[in-house]
């Protein structure tokens, strides 16, 4: 028997694939399926079933085209309702695997299809549960997000899942590896541990959602508890995945069309695409097209294009570093973007060969920005960390103004002043000041290392430390 995960760290999302002699089976595939195809080839494996956990909100699912490539049954569990074909399987029914078993616990509360796979070997033992977005490692699925679709409100839902894991997974055998589908950094949960396994055991332990005397209202009210607004996308990928979507294969030749410094500013002003600049921030920062936005590749890539671009049929013109263009293409389509229309031929060096115009965005040191506050010059900063990092610790006086939610509250920012901005380390600063500087905010500055080099710097009057698990 093998069970392999496969972790992608920009979604912090666990994919995973299952063997037994000849036989395997994949639990919620990425969009690209050439990794798995491939294991199977290489492990002589056919692909007998594609099983979904739920409809995913946060990426789109590899379901239907590994289905299409292979002739494997797409399994999701009660209650769901694709538009493509799909078994829908009962509550404890079981699936064969070679010599094991794959069993069905239907387990509602993150949505009502949320469903949780038990492995027994050939002996009919316990041995994993893939548990989706019910159980985490150190934390449980969000109750909110399928409000609308369920016609009940977070508490119910939050009911549900309470139901969910003292009747279905608790019970299980303490020695159960638990392989949930996200780990920290998802937007899927609120608390997750920076761990993708565990044992069923020690998440009995440790887990603060699955205490033994914890009453159903107690677990309501800590799991609905500091739940911010999810990203815009959500919906959009659900819809995606239940309806289906185009093969991967098409977005990618469409997306690789590449573009000379004339035709990709003639596609610029013509079409409305946004341009997408995913290098990194200190490299956009020294000489960038006007009005491209920075969202580097090496970071949270994905989850930010998600939220902060809220329409995913919007048309996207990719700068990128050489030989990077396939992978961006990759990643954006992962969470449904599809419609990548070119990239920059030959990259930003190409685009100044050509005598094009370049802009720029300062930036300074947190020494050089105490300088100009010694000499009394006006410092206004702007913290675009999230909330709660902000109410954790922050420079006094500053201004929060988190990035997730910079469509709806620039306006907080002062146009006609200088804004020093910063986040924890510059990555989400430099994708706010790119996307102001694009909407004609021409007065914003990037604070080079973010608040880590404010607070290690020992010049600016800090707020007193709160820990941030007392904010959630």
């Amino acid at each position: 028997m093998i069970i392999e995960q496969i972790y992608t760290g920009c979604l912090a999302q666990g994919a995973y694939y299952i063997q037994s002699g000849s036989e395997a089976a994949i639990i919620d595939p990425l969009r690209e399926i050439n990794p798995y195809l491939e294991k199977a080839k290489a492990k002589g494996a056919t692909i007998k079933y594609v099983l979904e956990t739920h409809f995913h909100a946060d990426f789109v699912s590899g379901h239907i085209d590994l289905a299409k490539h292979t002739g494997a049954t797409i399994i999701y569990g009660p209650h769901a309702n694709p538009t493509f074909n799909a078994y829908i399987a009962t509550d404890q029914e079981e699936f064969k695997v070679g010599d094991i078993i794959i069993k069905i616990l239907h387990t509602p509360g993150h949505t009502m299809e949320s469903t949780s796979y038990l492995l027994l070997d050939k002996d009919g033992s316990q041995k994993a549960l893939f548990s989706g977005d019910t159980l985490f490692i150190g934390d449980v699925g969000r109750p909110d997000l399928a409000q609308k679709a369920a016609h009940m409100s977070q508490e119910e839902l939050a009911g549900l899942l309470f139901e969910s894991l003292r009747s279905k997974i608790m019970p299980l055998n303490d020695d159960v590896i638990v392989y949930p589908a996200h780990g920290a950094g998802s937007a899927c949960g609120k608390n997750m541990s920076k761990e993708t396994t565990d044992t069923l055991g020690n998440q009995k332990r440790t887990n603060y959602a699955l205490r033994a005397n914890m009453t159903k209202e107690e677990f309501i009210k800590e799991v609905t508890a500091g739940l911010t607004a999810p990203p815009s996308y959500f919906p959009l990928n659900v819809k995606m995945n239940r309806e289906g979507y185009q093969s991967f294969e098409k977005v990618l030749e469409k997306g690789m069309h590449e573009l000379n410094p004339d035709a990709f500013e003639l596609a610029a002003n013509e079409t409305g695409a946004v341009l997408l600049d995913t290098r990194s921030p200190e490299v956009y920062a020294a000489g960038f097209i006007p009005n491209a936005i920075n969202i580097g590749i090496d970071g949270n890539f994905a989850p930010w294009v998600g939220a902060l671009i809220p329409d995913i049929k919007q048309e996207l013109l990719i700068i990128t570093d050489n030989g990077r263009e396939e992978e961006v293409i990759t990643r954006l389509s992962r969470v449904g973007y599809d419609y990548t229309i070119g990239f920059l031929k030959g990259g930003i060096e190409a685009w100044k060969a050509a005598g094009k115009e370049v802009d720029l965005i300062e930036s300074v040191t947190a020494e050089e920005l105490a300088e100009r506050l010694n000499e009394g010059d006006e410092v206004n900063i702007v913290d675009v960390r999230k909330s709660t990092e902000h109410v954790s610790e922050h420079v006094i006086d500053s201004k929060n103004v988190p990035l997730d939610y910079i469509n709806e509250h620039m306006s907080q920012v002062d146009k006609n002043k200088i804004q020093y901005v910063h986040c924890e380390s510059g990555y989400r600063s430099m994708i706010f000041a790119s996307i102001l500087r694009a909407r004609g905010y021409n007065n914003l500055i990037n604070i080079k290392g973010g608040f880590k080099s404010l607070k290690e710097s020992g010049k600016f009057k800090l707020s007193p430390f709160v820990c941030p698990s007392a904010l959630i």
